[in-house]
């Protein structure tokens, strides 16, 4: 069964820190780009970062770079994303996501192979 469970969303003052974390299982991770999308009600899906398998490119928003660092341990096939700085504008379902490898990784969030539920991020002005 393929599983993409996100954790460490929460409600955090304006300026704050959270740490996300998705636990992948199912599928050979180390194939595949993972990454996190954020979608807010009546606003489009706007991907936010994401990570090659193995060559180390990475992508950032141009809305997150600079705040937010994602990460990958393929020996525990778990992604993470630290966001520093938050603020109201990053409120949002954070949702992680596998796209095969073979694509731009700004297209990643596009049509994704898999993705998890997400978990809430809320950020108080």
């Amino acid at each position: 069964e393929v599983q993409l469970v996100e954790s460490g969303g929460g409600l955090v003052q304006t300026g704050g820190s959270l740490r996300l974390s998705c636990a992948a299982s199912g599928f050979s991770f180390d194939d595949y780009i993972i990454g996190w999308f954020r979608q807010v009600p009546g606003k489009e899906r706007e991907g936010v970062s994401s990570i090659s398998s193995s060559d180390g490119r990475i992508y950032y928003a141009d809305s997150v770079n600079g705040r937010f660092t994602i990460s990958r341990d393929n020996a525990k096939t778990t992604v993470f994303l630290q966001m520093n700085s938050l603020r109201p504008e990053d409120t949002a379902v954070y949702h992680c996501a596998a796209t095969k490898r073979g694509i731009p990784l700004s297209d990643f969030f596009w049509a994704p192979d898999y993705w998890g539920q997400g978990t809430q991020v809320s950020v108080s002005s």
